[in-house]
């Protein structure tokens, strides 16, 4: 599938001349944005929560606003976007890049969703030149990857310290007799689970905790209910499912249709999502899951407005859409600064500056965010920022 837009005004009028501005009727008449990204099969429903809205979201406010303002041009340029399937599958999305970077010669490139995705073609983006902002992808190859890939950018962290946030949240409950510390632990079989599973297995061991239940399983499989009865049978007080979003949906309904009911259920992707939230309901006050959001952050209800509006209604989730939408603010302030499109001075005004976002002030540290939500809770029917507890907007963990 592929999809071009050009929308919004152009904007009309010059800004002061300069001796390196080129003359208006020299600019493009638009700046050419795309991305390859999974709007069918499993990964879909991530990419069409938490990716694809807030880039729609983001093209639509630029346009909205006349277009980037380029001081090379002395005018604001409207994007022209070419969105791509690649149908959730890793060779597809290798080759829409590649289209995408040498043949319809995209000057911007935004990164698929998803940890896996975003791993396979950190080649392809540093290859062509493109920065490849990445909202959705965690991995614990970080510090390895930034020195070899430097126009890489990591607002996801890595899992081992999300597991040192939820480790350190069950030591606080175990310390104060709320568990005992016997754990369920699922793992789906793809990149994203394998590098959280590692370190929370080494974690729980360190920590003494004891896992009498584990189970890893296929990307899209159809039925977890023996795991769930598997699990229930072991007894254990926490569950940790490092999800992805079918699969976290589906054990959730099936630990709900079997009473399995450990005193801390914690799930990864796809927890924070709205429709999460409104499939469930009140039935899932006290779950925890992966990552959050600070809801009186800098512009942040603003931004779920705008977000509703033009995703017909559609709320972000509260974890990784606010990471992705920063990414985009990012990256417009980095090509207003430069004043023009070019990759490599955008790249390294990205590495070096600060920038206004709805997640505060950022200034990467390496390539990477690092002050981030990792764990949190619906608490009367809201899900809100547990761990780190130091935080601005975070709330103490609730356990039943």
């Amino acid at each position: 599938m592929l999809k071009r837009v050009l929308g919004g005004l152009a904007a009309i009028g010059l800004i002061a001349a300069s001796t390196q501005m080129l003359p208006a009727q020299d600019a493009p008449k638009s700046i050419k944005v795309g991305y390859a990204i999974s709007l069918s099969g499993p990964q879909a429903g991530g990419a069409l929560l938490t990716t694809v809205p807030n880039y729609r979201l983001w093209v639509d406010e630029v346009n909205k606003a006349g277009g980037l303002m380029l001081k090379k041009y002395g005018k604001r340029i409207p994007i022209e976007v070419t969105e791509v399937d690649d149908r959730s599958n890793n060779d597809d999305l290798a080759r829409a890049l590649e289209r995408l970077m040498t043949v319809d010669k995209m000057d911007i490139v935004l990164s698929p969703w998803g940890t896996g995705p975003n791993l396979s073609v950190l080649p392809i983006f540093a290859k062509h030149g493109y920065p490849h902002i990445m909202g959705t992808a965690a991995t614990e190859q970080i510090d390895k990857l930034a020195p070899k890939f430097d126009n890489a950018f990591w607002m996801l962290g890595k899992p081992s310290d999300g597991v040192k946030a939820l480790v350190g949240m069950l030591n606080d409950m175990r310390s104060k007799g709320q568990i005992k510390g016997e754990v369920a632990l699922f793992s789906v079989q793809h990149p994203f689970g394998a590098e959280f599973l590692a370190p929370a297995k080494a974690a729980f061991a360190a920590n003494n905790y004891k896992v009498v239940y584990e189970t890893t399983y296929p990307l899209g499989s159809a039925d977890l209910s023996a795991q769930i009865k598997a699990a229930k049978a072991a007894n254990p007080d926490v569950m940790i499912a490092f999800s992805y979003p079918p699969d976290t949906f589906m054990l959730t309904e099936q630990a709900l249709a079997n009473d399995f009911n450990p005193k801390v259920k914690y799930l990864a992707v796809g927890a924070a999502f709205p429709n999460y939230k409104a499939k469930f309901g009140d039935k899932i006050n006290g779950f925890f899951g992966l990552g959050a959001w600070d809801p009186a952050g800098p512009g942040v209800q603003d931004w779920v407005k705008r977000h509703k509006d033009v995703n017909k209604g559609q709320e972000p989730d509260r974890w990784a859409s606010s990471n992705t939408y920063a990414g985009l603010q990012m990256l417009q302030q980095a090509i207003e600064r430069v004043g023009e499109i070019d990759n490599k001075k955008i790249i390294a005004e990205l590495k070096t500056g600060t920038f206004k976002t709805i997640l505060g002030d950022v200034k990467l540290e390496n390539n990477q965010l690092t002050k981030l939500w990792w764990v949190g809770q619906y608490q009367g029917g809201e899900y809100k920022g547990v761990a780190p507890g130091n935080l601005p907007g975070a709330v103490a963990p609730q356990v039943k």
